[in-house]
């Protein structure tokens, strides 16, 4: 049983193991949050009528509920789960079990928390708050509308005010006030009559030094409340605000000893030890990392390494909140440094000045802990011996910010002791003496929800409030990039007038977008450009020709063939880009090479410097090799897959030269290699195509169809040979045309619509003629074959088969001579012409062996299993048949496995195995349904008819029979459709005759009568 956690803190959403649930439509949806808020209680039909249409319900609202309810029943049912929804009168109960509700999660810990708190135990209070509050996701329930939900989703928030100010004032009491500001003063903006949070507020700010501001705050307070309610702030705010006053010693918090002793050295003269607290001011609205956070607070326990200080690195991209991160979790954690924070901005990639060296850092750092400038050393290994012997006994927070490199940083690291130092840089800040121990963090963008979340905090939630889309799609341009975020929100926080949607518009214009997030030469691309800068010259050139793609990722032989060079090196040279933050590795698949992409952003800036740092030929001779190297493996792929040269009659080219080496391994399993080129195919097909090579495209699809036809990626397929078809036109190469023309005759074909595949056929045939293209011509009249087979002309597709073998064996391919041979087995089979099918069949086989490809040979058993069964030689057909399921697992061919079940279950119910026969088909339906294949989805249905009707269930056979039938006539396949009809007079028949249908009385069909049936084609 999957376990399902279900979210409702926030938009509602359901997982089952982990992975999405999708709830369909608005109703079900409300039904689901009102079972879910009341789980383990009867919810009556009545309230769920009342929640999903609270002012006219429809004459049939109880039942669409119920309706709503089985759709819910099934979703869950799919997913593993068949006991959740259960019918209770008056109404329906969901039972939990194990399955996790963050309601009642969030209110567990709540009561857990303030169990604690009522026990004087505040640590642990605060914590139990702080595990609750992190349930929450955005607004309950946010975008489900009704009443009822909505009060349901007030009194949630109004719970979860409640517990921020308790976790608030808890904190207060343990001293953390420094932490408090930022998030207080959000929560009064956002709330501002909450008296008890404004009374938090004021008194962190006071606590933390800040006297004025909390007198403001009080002022802003009772001025709002006098406008809008008339009324004075009540007691406890107006007794905190004469406290202020008055600096009362009532409002100096309790002191632990080491904070009496820290507050001590702070009234010790000048030239003794004093506590530094230079860290900057918390970062305003910081969103998010959340994750990130939870790992520095590692650094606060026992450090890695006894005799070391704790160490942690933040590197990421320029933009990326590395600094933020750093500043606010020192923010954060500053309580826990009694002898102090010191801060230092080390420039390590200022563009106009030269970093800080340690030594001058050591200086201030020096001064700043108390050593009078006299007894600072000239020499810098005596200042940092210095430095480290004041800290030995100490536990100080060091942040150094902007590090370029470990050099950089060693000197500035205390020899031991408690001390912690947080250093940021752009590139990895790696102890290549293995000395020191680092927690490493590699920052990367926000997540979407925290991207949009940020928006929202800096613009504010009214800019976005009508247009939700809208947000998403900023938070998108700006590729979740924290910088571009702020640059852009603050756009719209300064300029009423510019719209939301008008700012989308704006940065959807790939050729503006750098400029939008680049005011005055600052913002993003100031910071790309600096990292840019310090590449090497050829890590340099790899990563501006790279930028001219349009795949979403790339293997490192992409890498190769744009810089001519070896995969090896330019393996190197991607790791240095990684190492940069300008290319991210994609999450590797198990068995896979790496792969690499770009962030767009850093995409833009990439193809920038290419057209300024490159010429038109350069860029142009980049992506040929690009587009070459892409062609040739995919043609050698197709060559390994189909055992046979490809393109048909021409031997195979070698390999280009940055290839050499690199092939056999990229090969080694070509179906593999053409899956984790999915993506990348169409898009360089479209490229290509775009930019009038032609060529490139549409030698590129025909290679790839295999895999297209393999794996059901029908969109792909079609993608391609239209935008290769429009390129080849417009370049007037006919040859290009004509392939293209056949290809999407053979997607037709594949999607069963003959009229127009024999229409794409025709055309291509007619463009060859003037060609010498013999095996093209040959393909496309293979094509037109299939179309006269399943319009049921034998004869016709007798004629073009002949035609189609001449022309293969013309050109030498066995590999289509083979397939095609067991076309016309299949054909002989449709006429009833057994004895000619079994030789065709069996040749057909022992060509394929020949040509070393599995798919051929998969195929042509598959031939031959069809051609025994109908022989009546039914063990050997289902042996076959094992044969080909195995084949086509192994090689992940959902069609073949299709086929294969299919002509299993014939087998089976021919053979009486009724029950085995019934669950063989129900897998192949399964499968037909998820390819979307309407005609064999038919010829399984009419299987599982032939099942029910062999067991005497007519009336169960005839809605079988009577969807095969449609089915078939959806795709023009007639032959069939008319033994379809035969099969449902007889079943109706036997409805209609002395055993009428529901008596019980049915006569059971024998599988003879049926297998002459399905013989008469």
């Amino acid at each position: 049983m999957n376990q399902f956690v279900f979210r409702m803190l926030g938009p509602l959403l359901v997982q089952a193991d982990g992975e999405p649930l999708r709830i369909k439509g608005r109703r079900q949806s409300t039904v689901l949050a009102m079972l879910l808020l009341s789980a383990d209680r009867i919810v009556s039909i009545d309230t769920l009528v009342d929640a999903v249409w609270p002012e006219y319900p429809p004459a049939t609202a109880r039942n669409q509920i119920a309706i709503c309810v089985a759709t819910l029943r099934k979703t869950f049912k799919e997913a593993g789960e068949s006991e959740l929804l259960l019918t209770s009168p008056p109404g329906y109960v969901l039972v939990q079990g194990s399955h996790r509700i963050d309601v009642l999660e969030f209110l567990r810990e709540a009561e857990r928390g303030r169990n604690a708190a009522r026990h004087g135990q505040a640590e642990e209070a605060c914590a139990l708050l702080e595990e609750a509050l992190s349930k929450w996701r955005g607004a309950a329930l946010d975008e489900l509308p009704g009443e009822r939900i909505e009060a349901e989703a007030a009194r949630l928030e109004h719970l979860r005010l409640d517990l921020i100010e308790e976790r608030a004032g808890l904190m207060l009491e343990l001293g953390r006030h420094r932490v408090l500001t930022g998030e207080l003063g959000e929560l009064v903006a956002r709330h501002p009559l909450r008296e008890q949070s404004r009374e938090h507020l004021m008194l962190a700010l006071y606590r933390s030094g800040q006297r004025a501001e909390a007198l403001e705050v009080f002022r802003q307070g009772r001025r709002l409340m006098n406008e809008e309610l008339g009324i004075e702030p009540g007691p406890a705010l107006q007794q905190l605000h004469e406290l202020i006053l008055h600096d009362s010693p009532e409002l100096t918090r309790p002191v632990s000893a080491a904070t009496s002793a820290a507050a001590t050295v702070q009234t010790a003269p000048a030239h003794g030890p004093t506590t530094p607290a230079q860290l900057p001011a918390d970062i305003m609205r910081f969103t998010g990392r959340q994750e990130e956070l939870t790992l520095l607070d590692r650094l606060l326990k026992e450090p890695y390494q006894p005799h070391a200080p704790a160490l942690a690195t933040i590197v990421g991209v320029g933009g990326v909140g590395k600094t933020a991160l750093a500043v606010h979790w020192a923010s954060q954690a500053a309580e826990r440094f009694p002898d102090g924070q010191l801060f230092a901005d080390l420039r390590g990639y200022d563009e106009e000045n030269p970093p800080v060296s340690p030594t001058v850092v050591l200086d201030r750092f020096l001064r700043a802990l108390g050593t009078p400038a006299p007894q600072i050393p000239a020499e810098p290994d005596e200042r940092a011996a210095l430095f480290r012997s004041l800290l030995s006994t100490r536990k100080a927070l060091i942040v150094l910010d902007n590090v370029r490199s470990f050099a950089q940083l060693r000197p500035l690291l205390p020899g031991g002791g408690r001390s912690v130092v947080l250093a940021t840089g752009r590139e990895a800040l790696d102890d290549v003496t293995g000395d020191y121990t680092a927690l490493r963090i590699r920052l990367r963008v926000l997540a979407p929800a925290e991207a949009t979340t940020l928006l929202t905090n800096i613009a504010g939630v009214d800019r976005f409030g009508s247009d939700p889309v809208a947000l998403e799609q900023l938070s998108a341009l700006c590729d979740c990039l924290p910088l571009a975020l702020r640059i852009a929100g603050a756009r719209l926080a300064t300029k009423p007038n510019l719209t939301v949607r008008g700012l989308v518009e704006r940065l959807s214009d790939q050729r503006r977008r750098l400029d939008e997030l680049s005011p005055s030469e600052g913002g993003v691309r100031a910071g790309f450009r600096l990292t840019y800068r310090d590449l090497s010259p050829e890590a340099a050139r790899m990563y501006r020709r790279l930028g001219l793609l349009r795949t979403a990722d790339f293997a490192a032989w992409v890498g190769a063939a744009a810089l001519g060079t070896d995969v090896w090196h330019a393996e190197q040279l991607l790791d240095q880009l990684v190492d940069a933050q300008l290319l991210e590795t994609v999450d590797r698949v198990p068995g896979r090479a790496a792969r690499y992409r770009f962030q767009d952003l850093l995409q833009l800036f990439a193809r920038e410097r290419a057209e300024a740092d490159e010429t038109l030929e350069e860029c142009g001779a980049a992506l040929d090799r690009i587009f070459a190297a892409w062609l040739w493996l995919a043609e050698e792929a197709h060559r390994r897959l189909d055992g046979r040269d490809f393109p048909v009659a021409h031997p195979p080219e070698p390999a280009p030269a940055f290839l050499r080496g690199a092939a056999d391994e990229l090969l080694a399993a070509p179906l593999d290699w053409f899956d984790s080129e999915r993506a990348g195919v169409p898009d360089v097909v479209v490229h290509a195509a775009e930019t009038d090579r032609a060529r490139y495209a549409w030698a590129l699809t025909e290679s790839a169809v295999p895999h297209f036809e393999t794996r059901n990626y029908l969109e792909d397929w079609q993608r391609c040979a239209k935008a290769a078809l429009s390129s080849a036109r417009r370049g007037g190469d006919r040859r290009g045309e004509a392939t293209m023309l056949r290809v999407l005759g053979s997607l037709a074909i594949y999607q069963r619509r003959y009229e127009q595949a024999e229409g794409w056929n025709i055309a291509a045939l007619r463009l060859l003629g003037d060609t010498d293209d013999v095996p093209g011509a040959a393909l496309a009249q293979r094509n037109l074959a299939m179309c006269a087979r399943f319009q049921g002309d034998w004869h016709r597709a007798l004629e073009y088969c002949r035609a189609a073998l001449k022309g293969f064996r013309e050109a030498g391919d066995t590999g289509n001579e083979a397939h095609l041979l067991g076309y016309v087995a299949q054909i002989e089979l449709d006429r009833g012409e057994v004895r000619r099918a079994l030789p065709l069949a069996a040749d057909a086989l022992a060509l394929s062996r020949r040509t070393g490809s599995v798919r051929a040979v998969t195929q042509s058993i598959y031939r031959l299993a069809e051609v025994r069964l109908r022989a009546g030689d039914l063990d050997r057909a289902a042996e076959s048949f094992h044969e080909v399921l195995q084949l086509s697992r192994k090689e992940g061919d959902r069609v073949g496995e299709a086929h294969a079940l299919r002509g299993l279950g014939e087998t089976q119910w021919t053979q009486g195995q009724l029950t085995t026969a019934e669950r063989t088909l129900t897998q192949a339906l399964e499968i037909t349904e998820e390819l979307a294949d309407r005609f064999l989805y038919a010829r399984v249905e009419t299987d599982l008819g032939c099942v029910e009707a062999l067991g005497g269930r007519h009336a169960a056979a005839t809605v079988r029979f009577e969807r095969a039938h449609a089915a078939l006539g959806e795709v023009g396949a007639q032959p069939w459709r008319a033994t379809v009809t035969r099969l449902l007079d007889m079943v109706r028949g036997e409805c209609d005759g002395s055993g009428a249908a529901g008596t019980g009385k049915e006569r059971s069909l024998t599988p003879q009568e049926l297998r002459l049936l399905l013989a008469d084609r």
